[in-house]
């Protein structure tokens, strides 16, 4: 059986919505990467981009745990 590989013409790229609004910044982040590398998808490969589209609205009410909010510069 030979392995599958996509072509530009069979991906099929989707938009994603996701509202930071109170959730921890690493979680949106990483949820943000998987999602722009293509990782959850079942046509992943890692030298093409297979990736969506991903839109994060209210970034500004993401929240900070720890003490980062008064350590670091954003």
């Amino acid at each position: 059986m030979r392995t599958f590989v996509p072509s530009a013409t069979t991906i099929k790229r989707r938009w994603h919505v996701i509202d930071a609004n109170g959730q921890v910044l690493g979680r949106v982040a990483s949820k943000a990467a998987k999602l722009l590398q293509g990782k959850h998808r079942a046509t992943y490969v890692p030298f093409l981009d297979t990736g969506d589209h991903v839109i994060v609205v209210n970034a500004a009410a993401v929240k900070l745990t720890g003490r980062k909010e008064e350590q670091k510069l954003y």
